[in-house]
């Protein structure tokens, strides 16, 4: 009988030990490190789409909804969360802003100053700072948090191009890079490490995959 009861105890202990192992190998999450290779060539510049490692964002001087200059500076070490929209889209935008605003409002306890949004606008010739601003003031950001940026739009779109990989390649016949006829629409929403890494990314009008963001950031934040 005590060679049965310690095989049924040596039973239970295994059971227990292969539980957590499938239980810490079912909550580990691996966020590949994105580059240009990776992505649908389409989105990515000509010069870039061979690129299959060291791939980080460029530096950029932009103006936020407060007319004040944010550079890397205001995203070093931190996550940012990038997208494009413009003030007066009636459709995808104000669904994909809100959807940002999650973010902005979710609590990540004692790392919220670790994360940042980036809303770039499309159309500068018309989202002034103080259009920015008010749209800004609908959702109530906090532009310590969440910067609507604007500045030329040669600059704007080469980030979306070059940096962000979410818009046609500049070889696209289909646009006129960076001129009064270029005009760039997408949903697309992207996840950028403490390094200036892509690490992700998002429809922006899906709740879904907002979610997903969210979990996605709690884990980079987890590494801190």
């Amino acid at each position: 009988m005590k060679k049965v009861g310690y095989i049924i105890i040596i039973l239970l202990v295994g059971i227990g030990i292969a539980s957590l192992m499938i239980h810490e190998a079912q909550n580990k999450k691996a966020l590949p490190i994105l580059n240009p290779c990776d992505v649908n060539p389409i989105l990515v510049d000509t010069s870039i789409q061979s690129k299959c490692i060291g791939h980080k964002i460029s530096d950029f001087s932009f103006l936020n909804q407060n007319g004040d200059v944010i550079t890397q500076e205001f995203v070093k070490d931190k996550i940012a969360v990038v997208d494009y929209f413009f003030v007066s889209c009636p459709s995808i935008c104000p669904v994909l802003t809100s959807q940002l605003k999650r973010i902005h409002d979710y609590d990540f306890k004692k790392h919220n100053n670790d994360v940042v949004i980036l809303s770039h606008t499309v159309w500068p010739e018309v989202d002034s700072v103080a259009a920015l601003n008010e749209y800004a003031n609908q959702y109530g950001a906090k532009a310590d948090k969440w910067c609507f940026l604007t500045g030329d739009k040669k600059e704007l779109y080469l980030m979306a191009r070059k940096s962000y990989l979410v818009i046609p390649d500049i070889e696209d016949p289909n646009f006129k890079h960076g001129s009064d006829a270029d005009f760039i629409h997408t949903e697309n929403v992207v996840l950028i490490d403490q390094k200036g890494q892509i690490r992700g990314f998002y429809d922006g009008t899906s709740p879904a995959e907002i979610s997903e963001l969210i979990t996605d950031i709690d884990f980079l934040l987890s590494s801190i």
